[in-house]
């Protein structure tokens, strides 16, 4: 059996493409929250929207887009989703998380599973959880 790396910036697996009232903030957002990478940023249009920003959190890539009505991509509040980070070290993640602005939503602390995990909140109405040992 051969073993091949992918490159760090191939997409691979199940992959959220958020779609967001700001892209371009919630993707500065969540370099300072997560320490995400950016690949990839489509520019912006006239009215400060873009079609498409690739970023690299924690090894997996999260998508992003502006909300475009005219082209049938209405604006809609998230729904009935978390985005979550199991981690090596849950509460560096948690209080760079916190630090940079994110609501508290569910307190970081020991679970009945034998993780710390908590739930965080953006500005953006995205749920993230962290978790790990």
């Amino acid at each position: 059996m051969t073993e091949t790396t992918a490159p760090s910036n191939t997409i691979v697996g199940v992959v959220p493409y958020l779609s967001v009232d700001g892209a371009v903030k919630a993707a500065e957002l969540y370099m300072r929250a997560f320490g995400a990478e950016e690949l990839m940023r489509h520019p912006v249009d006239d009215q400060g929207r873009t079609m498409h920003i690739h970023l690299k959190i924690h090894g997996g890539s999260v998508m992003l887009c502006d909300f475009y009505p005219e082209h049938g991509y209405p604006p809609v509040p998230p729904q009935a989703f978390t985005m979550h980070l199991q981690v090596a070290d849950p509460d560096v993640w948690w209080n760079r998380a916190a630090e940079a602005g994110l609501e508290i939503v569910v307190p970081l602390e020991k679970m009945f599973w034998g993780d710390r995990y908590g739930q965080l909140k953006d500005a953006f109405g995205v749920r993230w959880s962290i978790g790990g040992t």
